[in-house]
C-alpha cells in the first residue's frame, strides 16, 4: 500500500512553501534597504514563485511586508525566550534582553536589520520582545522591583534606547558594541528605579550563549 501522502496534503505543502518563499524575500529586502516599494514582480524573481502566485497568499505589498515583519519578530522573540529561561530576577531579564540583542546585530543581522528598519512602529505590538519586556516590566513593577509611574511609557523609553543603540551599532560597526550594551542596560536600570551600584552590576553579568 501506498504510503505517500494525498494530493491535497502535497498541495498544501507547495502552498505554504510558496507563501514562506515570498515572505523571506520581503525580509531579506526589509533587511537590505527597509524599501516597501519593491514591485511585485521583483519579489516574486527574488522568491523563485511565478507572478500570479503572489495573490493566491496575499492582496497587497503591505500585507506581505507586514507578515515579513511579524515572522522576524516572532523569530527574535522565540530565540530571546530561550536564551532567558531561567532567568527570574526582572532586572536581569530587562538587561539581559538590550545586550543579547545588540550581540544579535551580528549573530542574527537579517532580524536586527528588520528591527531596525521597523521597530518604532512595533514598540506596542504583540508579538517579537515587546510583550515580553512588558511582562517583565510589570513583574518587576509588582515585586517593587522596579519603581515605575507607568509601564507603557517604561516600554516605549526602552524601545527607544534599543532601537537608538542598534542604530549607533550598524552605522558605528567601529564602537565596542558589548560595552555599548552594557552601559545602556546599567542606564536602562537605573531609569528603572534600580540602584546605581546594583545596576552596573546586575548589567554586566555572564551573559548565555548566543551559539
Amino acid at each position: 500500500m501506498s504510503t505517500s501522502a494525498p494530493p491535497s496534503n502535497r498541495f498544501e505543502r507547495r502552498r505554504a512553501a510558496t507563501r514562506q518563499a515570498l515572505v523571506r524575500a520581503a525580509r531579506q529586502i526589509l533587511a537590505e534597504s527597509g524599501d516597501a516599494g519593491v514591485s511585485i514582480q521583483a519579489i516574486a524573481e527574488r522568491a523563485d514563485v511565478g507572478f500570479g502566485s503572489f495573490y493566491n497568499h496575499f492582496e497587497s505589498k503591505t500585507e506581505l511586508f507586514d507578515a515579513a515583519v511579524t515572522d522576524a519578530l516572532d523569530e527574535y522573540g522565540e530565540a530571546v525566550d530561550q536564551l532567558l529561561h531561567g532567568i527570574d530576577d526582572p532586572a536581569e531579564l530587562v538587561a539581559t534582553g538590550l545586550r543579547l540583542s545588540i550581540k544579535m546585530a551580528e549573530s542574527h543581522p537579517e532580524i536586527m536589520e528588520i528591527l531596525r528598519h521597523r521597530g518604532l512602529g512595533q514598540l506596542h505590538s504583540d508579538r517579537g520582545l515587546a510583550p515580553r519586556a512588558l511582562r517583565d516590566l510589570e513583574r518587576g513593577a509588582a515585586s517593587g522591583r522596579f519603581a515605575l509611574p507607568d509601564v507603557a511609557v517604561a516600554l516605549s523609553a526602552l524601545g527607544g534606547s534599543l532601537m537608538a543603540l542598534l542604530e549607533l551599532r550598524f552605522a558605528r560597526p567601529d564602537i565596542d558594541g558589548d560595552k555599548a550594551a552594557e552601559n545602556m542596560a546599567e542606564m536602562a536600570l537605573r531609569m528603572l528605579g534600580v540602584p546605581f551600584d546594583e545596576a552596573g552590576k546586575v548589567a554586566r553579568r555572564p551573559l548565555p550563549d548566543l551559539d
